[in-house]
């Protein structure tokens, strides 16, 4: 493989990535705040539940031998046991599975989806400072939102780097931007689905 430097090309793919998820990214942060997990520990566990979900339907992409051979790193990134042991300090039941989880997908649609859940560690800096107001810290109740062994900007840096200097075919750019829209898309429907009930509950 070689990285691609034609003057198409220039933008990287992690740039067009970004622009392609703007969209989605801003309906879910919109999601989010709408919920105001950060209000109490009743609407944060909640949160958590929903992030569980969502990293342990990619835990089988981060311990993938194929993408660990991309990013050597990558079962170590994956945040599934933090989310569980928080549940654990939260009081509340592991969750069962919703049917829809990314099933089999390409290399590059997988690494679109790993995109966006790397991508989120960064959001994770400032979402960890607003659990300390309801006593929670990356060692109880918030460890998901920890800080990554190494840092999150390095961690971040890293492997943007690997993305955007493996070169793709056209279906693996489509595939990629698939991965990555469809990413921000599921969590959407997880969280929709993890706070339908709280809010069905009369008042």
């Amino acid at each position: 493989m070689t990285a691609h430097s034609s003057a198409e090309r220039a933008s990287l793919r992690s740039q067009r990535l970004n622009q392609l998820t703007h969209a989605p990214h801003g309906k879910l942060d919109q999601l989010v705040k709408s919920h105001a997990p950060f209000e109490t520990r009743e609407n944060f566990a909640l949160f958590v539940v929903a992030q569980y979900l969502f990293q342990s339907e990619l835990q089988a992409l981060y311990n993938d031998p194929q993408l660990a051979a991309i990013v050597p790193d990558l079962p170590e990134r994956c945040r599934a046991e933090q989310a569980r042991a928080d549940l654990a300090d939260l009081g509340t039941e592991v969750p069962p599975a919703v049917p829809g989880a990314v099933q089999q997908p390409s290399i590059a649609e997988a690494l679109g989806w790993i995109f966006v859940s790397e991508g989120s560690k960064l959001g994770a800096a400032f979402l960890i400072k607003r659990a300390v107001a309801l006593e929670l810290s990356e060692t109880f109740g918030a460890r998901h939102l920890g800080e990554p062994a190494g840092g999150r900007a390095e961690g971040w840096k890293q492997f943007i780097r690997t993305l955007d200097g493996l070169t793709f075919n056209e279906q693996q750019e489509a595939d990629v931007e698939r991965g990555a829209v469809a990413a921000f898309e599921r969590f959407t429907v997880l969280l929709e689905q993890v706070y339908a009930p709280a809010q069905a509950e009369p008042v």
